[in-house]
This record gives structure tokens, sequence and C-alpha cells, in this order.
């Protein structure tokens, strides 16, 4: 069982590190959608993902529209500030994709226009502008998890007293 995570146009290597490692943590794919805003190999986004980046298996498209012919048929969730329905008025399934926009301006409005029903938010208070990226992909990613019931994720811990 698996969800994807989708960046377009990623910025900043720390975010992506950090996405990634949340990526890999929670079973999740990841998919970054250039032009990237860093090279994979910058030194940030390995120290953001830790020793995990080599183990993520991003899979990179050099432009949105690369990414849009290799998943049309897959089910995709627009994450953004204009949606009417949060993340969690809607019901994922495996195999769902989670996209994110970039950090300094989100996902292109002609994309979100062409795919209303698909556009989900993350509740924040009104007159704020957004969460930062790495958080928003936790917390949209999660809630569709517990959604699945956390299918593959280790559920319980040990206290070592």
């Amino acid at each position: 069982m698996s969800i994807g995570v989708v960046l377009l146009e990623p910025e900043q290597p720390g975010n992506a590190g950090a996405i990634g490692r949340t990526c890999l943590c929670a079973g999740a794919s990841l998919h970054l959608i250039g032009p990237l805003g860093f090279k994979t190999s910058d030194r940030f986004l390995k120290r953001a993902g830790l020793d995990y980046w080599p183990r993520i298996g991003a899979v990179e498209y050099c432009n949105y529209r690369e990414f849009e012919e290799k998943h049309s048929a897959d089910r995709i969730w627009y994450v953004t500030t204009k949606a009417q329905r949060t993340i969690a008025d809607v019901q994922y399934r495996d195999g769902d994709m989670l996209m994110f926009g970039k950090e300094s301006a989100g996902i292109p409005e002609e994309i979100l226009v062409q795919h209303p029903e698909q556009c989900v938010r993350i509740p924040m208070r009104e007159g704020e502008r957004s969460l930062n990226l790495s958080n928003a992909v936790a917390i949209a990613l999660y809630e569709a998890l517990r959604q699945l019931d956390y299918a593959g994720l280790e559920k319980a811990g040990e206290l070592h007293m």
C-alpha cells in the first residue's frame, strides 16, 4: 500500500530532504517535478534527508507535462490554500498521490482549475498564507495514511525501562 507525494518545482533543498525522509519513513513514494531549485546532490538536501536520501528513490520528471503523461490514470489530490474541501473531507485510496507546489507560489492556478474536485486544503487560521512545505506534506500524508489504517507501518513501540 502506498501514497505518492509529488513536489512541483520545489525550491528549497532542506524542505525536499525533510520530505524525502518523511516519505521513506511513511512508505510513500516521492516524485520531483522540475525545474528543481537545487541539484539532488545538494549538501543541504542530503543534510536534511540524513542517510535516508540514497534509499528514498525519488522519481524525477523534467516538467509537469512529462509527469502528467506518465500519471494520467492516477488519482491526484492537489493540496492548495485555494481549495474548498479539507484534507479530511475526502476518502483516500491506495495509490493516490498528493501534489504540492513550490514554496514561493504553490500549484499554478491553471493546473488547479483543471481539477477543482481534486483540490484539498489544510485548515489554518484565517488570514495566514501557508505552512512550511515539509510540514504541509507531513500533515496531509499522515491524514491519508490514517484513513488507510497506517497499512504497512509499524503502529506500536516498546518502552525500555
